[in-house]
């Protein structure tokens, strides 16, 4: 009931983004219609687009594969009855009420001041942190030690879910709703793969693999390159985009890119048809 009254609420009084509702953006020319074809090619064939997937991969899917083996983990490892080691296992979700909103607030802050390398940086220590939590957790033998660990693990685990999602729409902005559908669905993905290892192997040797896993995935940040954006090493941002105040601003796809990501979806006029005459036959 009570989520349901507050789906109600989020959909008459909310607005679909902090610039207004995309019906009147759209209606005033502030946001350009981009087909739902064009922005799922568009981002779909951006290499930014997998790289944040295999990244959203090892974080929100370890998160879902911990929601399920954590439990387990300390009522076989650790000798707990299942209501003690649900009750330890709870924690790394409730880290959940702030830590993916820490992960983000410190995008949003570097971002202020280094621009977008501010934020690739984020996301790559957070990912590292992340991995290198869950080998010492794996290799814990004291079970007091492994609840702290698996607080600061849960922690950073929280803070790249919310890192990553302050670049995706920075990624190629006409296409943000198709890469942000892409790389969510990265998080599934993972906790797919990473519960398979938690199936067939021991728990240790699954929580080594997760954990070299995610340390990979943090060097990937290297290869993201935004459009007008500076790199993690390399690369500058542009005039546009470099960072100049304090207030942070959203991303808006611009009329010129949203009619570049259309016109790739529709077939172009034959060449000897003149536009009138393209006009009086439609």
């Amino acid at each position: 009931v009570v989520v349901f009254a507050t789906g109600v609420m989020i959909y008459l009084i909310s607005d679909d983004a902090p610039k207004g509702n995309y019906s009147d953006l759209k209606k005033h020319g502030v946001m350009a219609e981009v087909s739902a074809a064009a922005s799922f090619r568009s981002g779909a064939c951006n290499i930014n687009t997998w790289i944040l997937f295999i990244q959203y991969a090892c974080c929100f899917g370890v998160e879902l594969t911990m929601n399920n083996a954590a439990a387990l983990y300390f009522k076989d490892e650790f000798d707990q009855t299942t209501e003690s080691a649900a009750a330890i296992a709870s924690i790394f979700g409730w880290m959940n009420l702030f830590a993916r909103g820490l992960g983000g607030f410190c995008s949003d802050k570097l971002n202020a001041r280094c621009g977008m390398r501010g934020r690739l940086w984020a996301q790559t220590i957070l990912l590292a942190g992340e991995g290198a939590m869950v080998l010492i957790f794996a290799n814990t033998g004291s079970m007091g030690l492994a609840i702290f660990i698996m607080v600061l693990f849960s922690l950073f685990v929280q803070a790249a879910e919310g890192s990553s999602y302050g670049i995706v729409p920075y990624v190629d902005p006409p296409s943000t709703g198709s890469i942000s559908g892409i790389v969510g669905a990265g998080g599934n993905t993972g906790a797919v793969c990473f519960g398979l290892g938690f199936r067939q192997l021991s728990y240790k040797a699954a929580f080594m693999i997760m954990g070299f896993s995610i340390l990979g995935s943090a060097g990937l940040s290297v290869f993201i390159f935004i459009k007008g954006h500076s790199g993690l090493i390399c690369g500058q941002d542009s005039e546009v985009n470099r960072p100049k105040q304090e207030t942070l601003t959203v991303p808006v796809p611009d009329a010129e890119k949203a009619d570049e990501v259309n016109a790739e979806a529709t077939p172009e006029a034959p060449a000897d048809e003149k536009p009138d005459e393209k006009a009086a036959a439609e």
